[in-house]
Formats: structure tokens, C-alpha cells, sequence
């Protein structure tokens, strides 16, 4: 690792952070404030859209640094801030899905801890939506009252302040009039949404939105102008994700994960700035939440731990930037997904690996936003373009954009011999990615917890012992290659050791739909009594979209008794309730026992207990 030459006063730093007892002032350490908005991408004037209008992050970029490149690593609040709050991949870990809830090893802390033993006043205000177990040394206070006022005199403090007026839920509520300002006739409609006037008005909102939530920060900045303490005081801004319209939030495309990241660094902390800060200036460095863990400790002249995965681009501990940034989606609510995406600032390259699904699975949320539910209308009653049409279609296994020409992603560039260079590039990128950081979310979730029990999901995805990686990695990338001379290789996957492996088998004969259960139906059979559940709801849903009657009524018995979160396991639940809703007319004869199934599972779910009662309720006709 590289590290700068420290100036005498940092010198100075370190000896108070060795000796626990010792006062920590904060003319020895910077203060820093972070102030983090919600559900909105780049969207601002400082990142040159005209329609917007924010005047104090403008003011902040036009004496600070703009980047460019900037990640939020989840395209959805939960584990984009697990990515944050931790500095590991939630892939990782296993909390890469919206919600859940998993640990760290004892000896891993969430980086405020490091901060506070280093004597820092750590706050937030207020937002923490982390999928990982939260100790008691996080944070001096986290509540809607926590401020940095609040510290002992002298104290260094690092104060987080979130603003939620920009969510997704607010674009789909009642605006004052005074607060309506952009026009919806001057909206720049994306290529893949239709231009309707529900559309606009929403896209609209949004904007109108982001004009309040700049003005929340304002006051925050004022705050520290009053206080006399601009001199003294680092200043990071961040949007949590890409904006809360549909195929922007919830997606990997560029559109739902980048995100205005602009950092200001005050003349006498400016030998912490990165190397090439400038006032009002840009960075092109690849830059992500993965970063900010690790950056924050640097800063205050901690050395990022060993097991981050990000990289310091400030502070003591800078290091060199990276060639690509990394996305993933796992789980969305109560809908079963999983997809990587990887972009070296001009291309972005999609992995889908349960493309049998298509991208706008319905969503509880998701659905409550006006723009979403006149979208999939007009789909239905097919007044869509190819562009709009594709979000309700099933997916391919790979994709690639061109951001330079194509910034609203959908022009796929998979099949051009053009690209075929960059194609392999991104697809190389994204398997040396998976390999490094050992992705466990290639196991069903509630494999995940299974294999878990008495360590941590990061303990066993780590151990090639408890965890082939490779198995199930290259399990994954046959089941999901949708090329027909697969299949006698994905039969061979259920005659695997490994639950991992065997659910692959599965799930890749249920994407091939009728050719693979007529290449598998015998192990398929034989997967219905699979001591993993997860595989053998996978094999039920094949058996009962494509099988005989018995098979039908024999997979009906099977999703039934896993759907009971009330006496089985809440995540085999989601799974087969996905199922069930996937069987369509096969199922009818079966809704009554569906209706009497528990909303709420028997045991604790912590983050995830109201999924399955969505899934039924839109299963059972109590929402369409």
C-alpha cells in the first residue's frame, strides 16, 4: 500500500491515537461531515442538467471536487449503505439483499467504531437500513436528534446527516404548490420509459424533489459556517443510489447506481485531499461506496483494514484508483434475482443469471409509483416500443452498453463484432471480481443461513471448505448461458455432492423452460425430495409449469408445505411463493389452501418478515 509522508501535525495524530487515554482535539484531526441524500442519481446542475436546480451542491462543487465515475455499488438503499457503513462487497457477506440481515466476525467492526477508538464524536442523523448486526460501538448517537453539537469541547466528530425528501416514496405524494417548479412539458423522458403525461409528472416530482432536499443540505452547510468550523471541516456529499423512477432504482444499469459524490476539503486539511483535488474541478477516477470506509479511516490517519475491499482515495492511506467499478442485485423485496454488473466508465456489462425472470417482476413498492403501473398498461396493451417494451420481457444472459452513445442503456451491444473486444474485457473483469471477493450470494438465501449457523456467512464464504466457490460459480454460468447445448451439462449438476451446485442444476433446466424439462424431468423428479430446500422448490416450479398432472399435483404439495413460513424457513418461503405465482392457472386449484397460508413467518426474520404476506397478497388478487 502506498502511503504519503505525513506532515509533523499528523505525526502528531498518531501518538495521540496509540495512547487510548490521551484527549483528542480537534485542531490534531479534521472534522467531517457527510450529508447524503436519497434516491437520486447525478441529477444536479453542478453535473450539468439544465432542468435541475440545486444552488448550495452546486455552490459546494464549485469550491470542491466533482466526481464523475461515482458508484453506489447497490442500485437499492439497504445494501448500498451495508456497503458503505462496512467496506465489503454485501456479496460477500451475505447481505446483498433488500432486506435481510447477517454478521461480521467479532473482530470486524463497521468503520465508525475505528473512528470513535481513535476519538472522533461519531453521529447520525438518521438512516441506517444496514443488513449487517450493528454492535454498540458504532455511533455515539443515531437518532433524528444526533448532531455533532452534541460533542465534548474540543472533540473531532464525523456527522452523518440524511436527507429523505428525494425517496422514491415521495415522488408519489402530494407537493405544495410553491415546491412545484419544473415544468413536466421540459422533462427529458428516458429512452425506455413511454412519454406519457403520468410519466413526465412523475420525472417532474422528482426533480422538485431534489430542489427541497438541496435545500435541507443548505442548512447543514449554514450550520457549519455558523458555527466557525468551515475552516476545519471535510465535507462529503452522496446520493444513496441511482433515482427512485423504475429501471433506475432497484437495477445495475449506470442509470440506477451512479451517483454525485463531491467532496470539499478546507485549505488547512488540503494535504489530505486526493491527488488530483482541485477547486471546482472533476475526478474521472472509479470511485464507489466500497471506497468510503476505507477513505473515511484514512483520513483520520487510521490504515483501512486488510479485509476492506474498497480503496482510500484521500487521506493518509491513498492509493491508486481502480480500472472498473462493480454493481450486484440480489433480492428486490419479496422478487428472487441475481445480477452483476461491472462498468470501467464507458461500458457497462450486465451478468444476469436468473434470466427467465423478467426485469420488472412485480413489486409491492415498486408498484405504488404511478409511472410503473401506467408502463406495464401500456405493455399490456401493446403500445410500446422495443426500448420501453423490454423491461416486462425476459432477460438474455449478457449485456453491454456504450454510455458515450447510449446513455439510457438499450442498445445492447452483446452481438456486435464491433464490440466483441470490450464484451471481453467486462466478462473477464466481472469473473476476477467474483473470484476475489468469493461471491456467496451464488447460494440460494436461505442456503446462505444454513451453511451459517454458529459462524458468519463471511467465515463460510471464505473457507473453500465450507464453500466451493468455483463449483457453484461455474455451476451458475452454465445454468444461466440460455444455450441450448447446455443442457446435458446442467442435467449433470443434480447428481452433485453440493447443495450449491444442485440448485443451479435445477434452476438452469427451469430457465429453459419446456426443452429443459424435457432434457431433465427425471432428476427433476428426483430433486422434488432434495434435502435442500431451496433445490427442491426450484425443481417444483419446473415440474409444475411443465410436467404432467401428477408431477403437477406432486409439486403443488411440495410448494405448499415450503410456502409455510409459519412452521418452515421465512427464505424457502419467498422462493416458493415465487414459485406459486409463476404457476399461474396450475395453482388455481389450489387457492384456497394459498389464501390460508400465514402472513408472517413463526419465527424471527429480522428485515424480511413481510414478503411473503406481499407475494400473497398479490397471488391472491389483493393487489394487481
Amino acid at each position: 500500500m502506498a502511503i504519503r509522508t505525513r506532515p509533523p501535525y499528523l505525526m502528531k495524530w498518531t501518538l495521540f491515537a496509540l495512547l487510548a487515554a490521551a484527549p483528542v482535539m480537534a485542531a490534531d484531526r479534521p472534522h467531517i461531515l457527510w450529508i447524503s441524500s436519497e434516491d437520486n442519481g447525478p441529477h444536479l446542475g453542478c453535473y450539468g442538467d439544465d432542468y435541475a436546480v440545486s444552488p448550495h451542491l452546486d455552490a459546494l462543487a464549485a469550491k470542491g471536487m466533482r466526481y464523475l465515475h461515482a458508484w453506489s455499488n447497490a442500485p437499492v438503499c439497504a445494501p448500498a449503505r451495508t456497503t458503505v457503513i462496512s467496506g465489503i462487497y454485501p456479496p460477500a457477506t451475505g447481505a446483498e439483499h433488500m432486506r435481510s440481515q447477517t454478521s461480521l466476525p467479532s473482530e470486524m467492526k463497521l468503520f465508525p467504531a475505528y473512528l470513535r477508538q481513535a476519538g472522533y464524536y461519531c453521529t447520525n442523523a438518521s438512516k441506517e437500513d444496514y443488513n449487517l448486526v450493528k454492535g454498540d460501538d458504532v455511533w455515539d448517537e443515531s437518532s433524528g436528534k444526533a448532531h455533532w453539537k452534541n460533542r465534548a469541547e474540543g472533540q473531532p466528530f464525523f456527522a452523518v446527516f440524511n436527507s429523505t425528501i428525494s425517496h422514491e416514496s415521495q415522488i408519489r405524494n402530494a407537493i405544495d404548490e410553491k415546491d412545484r417548479i419544473h415544468d413536466p412539458a421540459k422533462v427529458r423522458v428516458p429512452a425506455y420509459h413511454p412519454d406519457t403525461p403520468e410519466v413526465r409528472k412523475d420525472w417532474a416530482q422528482y426533480y422538485d424533489r431534489i430542489t427541497m432536499m438541496d435545500a435541507q443540505l443548505g442548512q447543514r452547510l449554514r450550520e457549519i459556517e455558523e458555527a466557525g468550523l468551515e475552516d476545519d471541516t471535510i465535507v462529503v456529499y452522496w446520493g444513496d443510489h441511482g433515482s427512485g423512477m423504475p429501471r433506475s432504482k432497484r437495477w445495475p444499469y449506470n442509470s440506477g447506481l451512479q451517483v454525485p459524490l463531491i467532496v470539499y476539503f478546507p485549505d488547512k486539511w488540503k494535504a489530505l485531499a486526493p491527488d488530483e483535488y482541485t477547486r471546482g474541478g472533476t475526478s474521472e477516477r472509479l470511485v464507489g461506496f466500497i471506497d468510503l470506509a476505507p477513505t473515511m479511516l484514512s483520513l483520520a490517519g487510521i490504515e483501512p483494514k486488510p479485509w476492506m475491499q474498497g480503496s482510500a482515495f484521500a487521506g493518509d492511506f491513498e492509493q491508486a484508483g481502480r480500472e472498473f467499478n462493480y454493481g450486484f442485485r440480489g433480492r428486490m423485496d419479496e422478487r428472487i434475482d441475481l445480477v452483476r454488473s461491472v462498468s470501467d466508465g464507458r461500458y457497462v456489462y450486465l451478468r444476469q443469471y436468473l434470466p427467465h425472470r423478467v426485469y420488472g417482476q412485480y413489486i409491492d413498492y415498486m408498484f405504488q409509483t404511478p409511472t410503473t403501473r401506467v408502463w406495464r398498461g401500456l405493455f399490456d396493451e401493446g403500445k410500446l416500443n422495443e426500448a420501453q417494451s423490454r423491461f416486462w420481457q425476459e432477460k438474455p444472459a449478457e449485456e453491454l452498453y456504450d454510455l458515450q452513445s447510449d446513455r439510457d442503456e438499450v442498445v445492447n451491444l452483446v452481438d456486435s463484432p464491433e464490440h466483441a473486444a470490450a464484451l471481453a474485457k467486462m466478462r473477464t473483469a466481472h469473473e476476477a471480481w467474483e473470484r476475489s471477493i468469493r461471491d456467496i450470494g451464488f447460494l440460494p438465501e436461505a442456503e446462505i443461513h444454513a451453511r451459517s449457523a454458529g459462524a458468519t456467512p463471511w467465515e463460510v464464504g471464505q473457507d473453500p471448505a465450507r464453500y466451493d466457490f468455483e463449483a457453484v460459480f461455474a455451476a451458475a454460468k452454465l445454468a444461466s448461458s440460455r444455450k441450448r447445448e447446455d443442457l446435458p451439462g446442467i442435467v449433470a449438476l443434480l447428481d452433485s455432492n453440493d447443495s450449491g451446485v444442485r440448485y443451479w442444476g435445477a434452476t438452469g433446466l427451469l430457465i429453459h423452460g419446456r426443452a429443459g424439462f424435457d432434457a431433465g424431468a427425471a432428476v427433476l423428479r428426483k430433486a422434488l425430495e432434495d434435502p435442500c430446500g431451496s433445490v427442491a422448490v426450484v425443481a417444483g416450479e419446473a415440474l409444475g409449469r411443465f410436467g404432467t398432472v401428477e408431477d403437477r399435483e406432486k409439486a403443488l404439495d411440495l410448494l405448499l408445505s415450503k410456502a409455510d413460513q409459519g412452521t418452515g424457513n421465512v427464505f424457502e418461503a419467498i422462493l416458493a411463493v415465487n414459485a406459486l405465482d409463476y404457476l399461474d392457472e396450475a395453482a388455481a386449484s389450489r387457492m384456497e389452501a394459498i389464501r390460508k397460508l400465514p402472513r408472517k413467518p413463526g419465527k424471527p426474520a429480522p428485515r424480511a418478515d413481510g414478503y411473503v404476506g406481499n407475494l400473497l397478497k398479490h397471488l391472491t388478487g389483493g393487489a394487481k
